[in-house]
């Protein structure tokens, strides 16, 4: 938990800096062409984009360090606070990887279920409906697949591509256990966040080590790309 209120406070500023730049850029947009006596809006472009990317590594960082913490735990052993506060860049950037690449197969899948529509528009209206149950219940499917994207892409694989493809591999036999873990997941999330943000912040630990229990008893309890070993 301690940690965790070290990554917020460390994202604070990046949250601050993006809102400033957004809102430079909408005050400009508002009085194009006059003189606004503020920021150009090519700088508050680049606050914007400062702003994000700051708050992605912030994000990746804290992600890696408890996926970090909950595996030593795991192990029996009491993590330091050096566990979870190392920076690792390669792992780092292979969760950014498989993270981009789960939005690309959706987003590919939403786009080829848009165009089969337009396509059954042209015979029959009614028809429309059938490309977006197929999207839905592929993207449900998609989704519990998925469920240890985080852990797989940081413990369990050195190819994001090969991350995904794994948990489709290893989860497809255990499809409906794991969608019942989603489900059970979701209702803790729902209670935790009647307490507001406060629920929500006490649960993110044990709900991260429930997680990470799970997908040991599925994939093994073997570091495979070295997250554990010291850079």
């Amino acid at each position: 938990m301690l940690f965790q209120i070290l990554v917020g406070v460390v994202t604070l500023p990046f949250i601050g800096i993006a809102v400033l730049g957004g809102a430079r850029i909408a005050a400009v947009k508002e009085v194009a062409g006059l003189n606004t006596g503020g920021l150009h809006p090519v700088l508050g472009y680049l606050l914007l984009v400062v702003g994000l990317i700051g708050y992605i590594i912030v994000v990746l960082w804290g992600i890696v360090g408890l996926i970090r913490g909950a595996w030593t735990a795991l192990d029996g052993q009491k993590p330091d606070f050096a566990v979870f506060t190392r920076w690792d860049q390669t792992s780092s950037w292979r969760l950014l990887g498989s993270l981009i690449l789960y939005i690309v197969v959706v987003a590919a899948a939403s786009v080829i279920a848009y165009l089969i529509g337009l396509g059954l528009g042209q015979i029959n209206q009614a028809l429309i409906v059938i490309p977006s149950i197929a999207l839905a219940i592929f993207a449900i499917w998609f989704l519990v697949t998925q469920q240890f994207l985080v852990q797989n892409s940081l413990l369990g694989s050195k190819n994001s591509a090969n991350a995904l493809s794994s948990g489709i591999d290893v989860i497809n036999p255990s499809w409906w256990i794991v969608l019942w873990l989603l489900i059970v997941e979701a209702v803790i999330h729902a209670i935790a966040a009647t307490f507001h943000y406060g629920g929500l912040f006490v649960m993110v630990p044990a709900m991260v080590c429930i997680s990470t229990a799970a997908y040991r008893q599925l994939f093994g309890s073997t570091d495979n790309t070295g997250l554990l070993k010291p850079n």
